[in-house]
């Protein structure tokens, strides 16, 4: 399960503790105080047989004895009772309950002759109902917009658009600590414990499709279920930040060429989301995304009172990777004229802490000209305590300039750092009041500016359109598979030499011969592999040869399936890319040769289940690239059959099928790729502007490429999109038309849409499309494919009718007609 029934605990109507005190110095005293005080406007019932009334409202001895069923119940009653108090529950209709008992992992039922766990009773005991469970050993959540405190936290957070999940409760409430000083709101904080049951995928899905909810702030010890943490994660990073904190980055296992960490890490940037290594990096970025706004770029615009502390952060810039805004002529011209003559002439902009006739409009004249320049993403203020200065009459100067700008300027993000603490507090205060970053020093401004660059090059990285494959090649999958079951047949752990040459060859990773190789001059060497991680399946590796593969970390690490835009993206991030980069022909074959070697063995990866381990050595040869020095390939018969180990669902190939049209050509119908935008757009753009109308249901004149990269960019594990290929006179590729459901994460209902071509409408591609799609999500499991019709468009209606569709006006929109097809 996924998102299904997590409503009832994140906006019941009821909520009943099971377990309360009266005593405020108990953690079940806690629980009542906070759940009553909150002001949860919902029905507030309390269940303890010790007590006829909790914190002054009358206890009922069980929960039979209950007027209704609570929508969630909040359990802190004995851990050997819990799942015998989840069947009553569920008897009574409660769909969700929040378990803040540990003690669950090790303990044992008394009377359970398999000495089933209390864990596996407890879900045993929900399972019949559907019924959703939070933790056990969980602090428990919080829901500020709704005034639901069903935790023994120590503070009321403050109602606002941050969601915070942490399977520690202790980090939960430092950081509700940390944030409430800071004005900082959130709209849900959940404990999520031992999460026996609802863990962060879920978590991720629902907050993803919350309307409350601008960013998501995660701090992870472990996941669960590696293929739904992905689909979850990577579908809410398209939508809102995600910003993650992984605990345990030193927790390598030996003897590997990648840790655990290291896995994680590859795969949070592969998701889009962004990762913080320490609280106050998180604290930083909480802060910068409760109040800043997404930038445009990276170039930062430095505004300060002293040299030396804008000379600190240009420095903390740099070393970080991040760009010094050039300012532009017109903008160096207005700060002449406003500035005095001593101040810096670029930037960092250094208005100098000398008097001055009206010392705080120096801020408002430099930092106006510094929102408006064009070639300014963003400006960092900065103000250090002198004795003719108020620090809290030039924070007041910079938030006028705030105030008064026009709107077309306010997408530049400003960020402030008033150093000092008594003199400063005031000037942090004010900025908090208005909705302003601010920091204490320089460097950690300017890692709050570089989080919101990350973020914004990770969002581009997930919208960026491959390239098609340079070189296209037919894997042999079926001689690599007989090769290897060959040797497993022999009990046999490893491959030989010439076995593994000839799997590599079935994938068109050639091995070169020793004499070839002694003829050519030989720049470097590189080693490209794949181990198995325990939670996340295959994972691919490329970093400098030549050393022990035990010692040298310097591998950069992806999760499988790649296209070459990934494969670069792999290659960038490590020395080798600096060892090959520049404007040489031969440097650039180098890198192109990498990249398509890594698809290939991401291909064979995918394809072939039992390849426990691979490890090829290569030599790097200007004029041929990647040459394959040696290689070893480790079998182990997989338990995970197929594509079951991958933590990313690849590109169904299974689904292609060749269609034979009475005129003699040939159609495919397969799976769509990232690589097919430029294809797809070719489509919307045959499109007259009614056709366009009738299937976005409002006009467009161009499809941006966010949209396109979204259609095209699928998760196979959710979505499906089916297109329809041939060929031009000149034997080109084009799309005739797609089809596409998106399921929830639920699989329970799928939205579908078709869009054909403008001059291959009434070829009965529609009607083949559609029939497709349907047995497809029949062979899913999917309940039912819905979608909007503009009641105009007949001839859609007419085939939704054909094909069973249940039509019925929308009562919203008399002009969108609602189509429903139970499967």
């Amino acid at each position: 399960m996924t998102m299904r029934n997590l409503n009832y605990i994140f906006a019941p109507s009821s909520v009943a503790l099971i377990g309360g005190d009266q005593s405020s110095k108990t953690l079940e005293g806690v629980l009542a105080t906070n759940l009553f005080a909150a002001g949860f406007k919902g029905e507030i019932y309390t269940v303890n047989p010790k007590h006829q009334t909790i914190t002054g409202v009358t206890a009922y001895p069980d929960i039979a004895s209950l007027p209704h069923a609570p929508e969630l119940a909040v359990i802190a009653a004995p851990t050997e009772g819990v799942p015998k108090l989840i069947t009553e529950l569920g008897n009574l209709g409660t769909m969700a309950a929040v378990v803040i008992n540990g003690g669950f992992t090790n303990s044992i039922t008394p009377h359970e002759p398999d000495r089933q766990t209390l864990t596996s009773a407890m879900l045993a005991a929900a399972k019949p109902y559907l019924f959703r469970i939070i933790g056990p050993n969980s602090l428990g959540i919080m829901v500020p917009g709704i005034g639901l405190n069903a935790s023994f936290g120590h503070l009321q957070p403050l109602p606002g658009n941050l969601a915070f999940v942490a399977q520690s409760g202790a980090v939960l409430t430092t950081v509700l600590d940390w944030a409430t000083s800071k004005k900082i709101g959130f709209s849900h904080c959940v404990c999520l414990g031992d999460m026996a049951d609802v863990d962060f995928g879920d978590m991720l899905d629902y907050l993803a499709n919350d309307y409350n909810t601008r960013a998501i702030l995660l701090y992870i010890e472990s996941i669960t279920h590696a293929r739904k943490f992905m689909s979850a994660a990577r579908a809410a990073a398209r939508i809102k930040p995600v910003i993650v904190v992984k605990a345990g980055r030193y927790a390598e296992r030996p003897g590997t060429l990648t840790g655990s960490d290291a896995v994680y890490e590859a795969a949070f940037r592969r998701a889009g989301i962004l990762r913080v290594n320490d609280m106050q990096a998180l604290f930083d970025a909480v802060q910068t995304l409760a109040m800043a706004r997404q930038i445009a770029g990276e170039r930062l615009a430095i505004l300060t009172n002293s040299s030396g502390m804008g000379t600190m952060a240009a420095d903390a810039l740099v070393d970080r990777g991040g760009s010094l805004a050039e300012l532009h002529p017109e903008t160096i011209d207005i700060l002449n004229r406003t500035l005095p003559p001593t101040w810096s002439h670029t930037n960092p902009v250094d208005i100098t802490g000398e008097a001055h006739e009206n010392r705080y409009a120096l801020y408002s004249d430099a930092l106006d000209p510094l929102i408006q320049d064009k070639g300014v993403d963003a400006v960092l203020v900065l103000n250090c305590p002198t004795a003719i200065t108020s620090s809290t009459e030039a924070a007041r100067a910079v938030i006028n300039v705030l105030h008064n700008a026009p709107s077309q300027y306010r997408p530049t993000v400003v960020l402030t750092c008033w150093m000092g603490e008594t003199s400063a507090a005031k000037a942090r205060r004010i900025f908090i009041e208005n909705q302003v970053p601010t920091y204490t020093t320089p460097i950690e401004a300017v890692r709050g500016f570089m989080q919101l660059v990350r973020y914004r090059k990770s969002q581009d990285m997930l919208l960026e359109t491959p390239p098609n494959i340079p070189e296209e090649f037919t894997p042999n999958t079926t001689r690599a598979q007989q090769l290897i079951d060959g040797a497993l047949a022999e009990n046999r752990a490893c491959l030989t030499e010439a076995e593994t040459e000839a799997v590599l060859a079935a994938y068109a990773i050639p091995s070169m011969e020793t004499d070839t190789l002694a003829t050519h001059r030989l720049n470097s060497q590189l080693v490209i592999g794949m181990e198995v991680d325990t939670l996340f399946g295959p994972v691919i590796l490329v970093g400098p040869g030549g050393e022990s593969m035990e010692t040298n970390r310097d591998y950069a690490l992806t999760l499988p399936p790649l296209n070459m835009h990934l494969a670069r993206e792999m290659i960038r991030r490590r020395r080798i890319y600096r060892l090959f980069q520049g404007e040489t022909k031969s440097k650039e074959v180098i890198l192109d040769s990498i990249a398509l070697t890594l698809v290939k063995l991401s291909q064979l990866v995918c394809d072939v289940g039992d390849i426990a381990e691979l490890v090829i050595n290569t030599l790097l040869d200007g004029q041929r690239g990647v040459m394959v020095k040696d290689a070893r390939i480790k079998l182990d018969k997989a338990t995970r059959p197929g594509v079951d180990r991958l933590a990313i669902l690849p590109y169904p190939k299974e689904l292609e099928e060749t269609l034979d049209l009475p005129d003699g050509q040939s159609l495919l119908i397969r799976p769509i790729r990232p690589e097919d935008e430029p294809a797809f757009q070719k489509i919307f753009q045959s499109l007259s502007p009614e056709e366009i109308r009738l299937r976005f249901l409002h006009p467009m004149k161009i499809m941006p490429h966010s949209l396109a990269a979204r259609l095209t960019q699928i998760d196979y594990d959710r979505e499906m999109a089916l297109v329809v290929e041939g060929t031009d006179k000149t034997g080109e590729m084009e799309l005739y038309g797609v089809v596409q459901i998106s399921a929830d994460p639920d699989n329970e209902r799928a939205e579908y849409a078709i869009l054909l071509r403008g001059d291959m409408t009434g070829l009965g591609l529609g009607p083949m499309l559609l029939r497709r799609i349907i047995d497809y999500a029949t062979c899913r499991g999917i309940g039912e494919i819905y979608g909007e019709v503009l009641s105009e468009n007949r001839s859609m209606l007419k085939l939704c009718r054909v094909f069973g569709f249940q039509v019925k006006s929308d009562r919203e929109d008399p002009g969108v007609m609602q189509v429903c097809l139970k499967l």
